[in-house]
């Protein structure tokens, strides 16, 4: 079994990119595993099939191979796991050369509860790629440590000024059936959490490039946002070679120019577009250059501006709109700001 985890931050398109990655003979797409424990075996959400997850087929049949039932997990054991190694403020702590003999058994029995549902999905699906787009750093971090032999990274990247707009807007929720705003940030600490965890994707990515069966010797490989819509096909063949998928005669017929043919995903976490299927036209969303407030942008901009080079983002900001500032944008709410 290969795992192929999107790493990044929310906003950056992580759904639709696993969405795509789904759609390839052989992988199978899980949404953000790193929330099961709460949203799915907890508090029984939906799956993007639109089933409860304890009514899903599917996640039914990943917990009876991997724990004997869901109700057998230990979630206070996962919540104190992830308290002492798997928070961001432990991402220093991980990137260290050699682990403490305690300190590595925890993240050995962190990744295992992970691990195990990996191994699940693939048994039962009959995949040879699972992919997790939780985009939790310090979970990608224990998974260098403790991880499948065979793990391939994905480094998402989105301008921040983009990811900062979305997080502006109310959205639909297809659970409650209402339009929910989410929780609004300074753009400053948006900027800071936007930075600090690409960086710490382009530290991991120093970090594995001896990794054994990683791509061209490197076990992160970034690609951008913008560059996946504006070439979908061609950003699909990327992410099939780098999933380790075969290369002659992939079927890529569920893409046709900006259009793209979507199937289920199960998923219990992620972006609302998981319970889309049929098909779905592709577009960048670039009304930040005019609807993100002027301070906001400023702001961005400035702080972010060692990565925005470094990623190919730098140039000049575009004309200032007349609408009301205001420094408040969004971020997303159970992902780094928390540490």
């Amino acid at each position: 079994m290969r795992l192929f985890y999107i790493g990044g931050i929310g906003r950056s398109g992580s759904t639709l990119v696993e969405r795509v990655l789904n759609e390839l003979p052989g992988v199978c797409g899980l949404g953000e595993v790193a929330q099961v424990w709460d949203n799915g075996v907890r508090d029984n959400r939906l799956c993007g099939c639109g089933a409860a997850f304890r009514d899903c087929p599917l996640w039914s049949r990943i917990g009876e191979y991997a724990f004997g039932g869901w109700d057998n997990v230990d979630l206070d054991r996962i919540a104190r796991l992830r308290a002492v190694v798997g928070r961001t403020r432990h991402i220093g702590l991980l990137a260290v050369p050699w682990l403490g003999e305690r300190r590595r058994a925890r993240v050995i029995e962190y990744v295992d509860y992970h691990a195990r549902v990996y191994a699940a999905a693939a048994e039962v699906t009959g995949a040879r790629v699972v992919v997790d787009s939780s985009k939790d750093t310090a979970l990608a971090y224990c998974l260098r440590w403790a991880g499948p032999a065979d793990l391939r990274i994905l480094h998402l990247v989105r301008d921040p000024r983009g990811v900062a707009y979305s997080w502006t807007r109310r959205v639909h929720d297809p659970e409650s059936g209402t339009d929910v705003a989410v929780p609004r940030f300074p753009a400053a600490r948006c900027a800071l959490t936007w930075s600090g965890h690409n960086a710490a994707y382009d530290l991991l990515g120093r970090l594995g490039r001896r990794r054994r069966g990683a791509v061209d010797g490197r076990l992160v490989h970034r690609m951008r946002y913008e560059e996946f819509l504006a070439d979908p096909l061609g950003a699909a063949g990327t992410l099939s070679r780098l999933a380790g998928l075969p290369q002659t005669g992939v079927d890529l017929s569920y893409l046709s120019g900006a259009e793209v043919e979507l199937g289920e995903l199960h998923s219990v976490s992620g972006n609302r577009m998981r319970f889309t299927t049929g098909r779905l036209t592709l577009r960048v969303d670039d009304a930040w250059r005019t609807s993100l407030p002027v301070a906001a942008r400023r702001t961005l901009t400035g702080l972010c501006a060692p990565l925005l080079r470094r990623y190919g983002y730098h140039r000049p900001l575009p004309p200032e709109p007349s609408a009301p500032e205001t420094e408040a944008v969004g971020s997303e709410a159970h992902h780094r700001l928390k540490v």
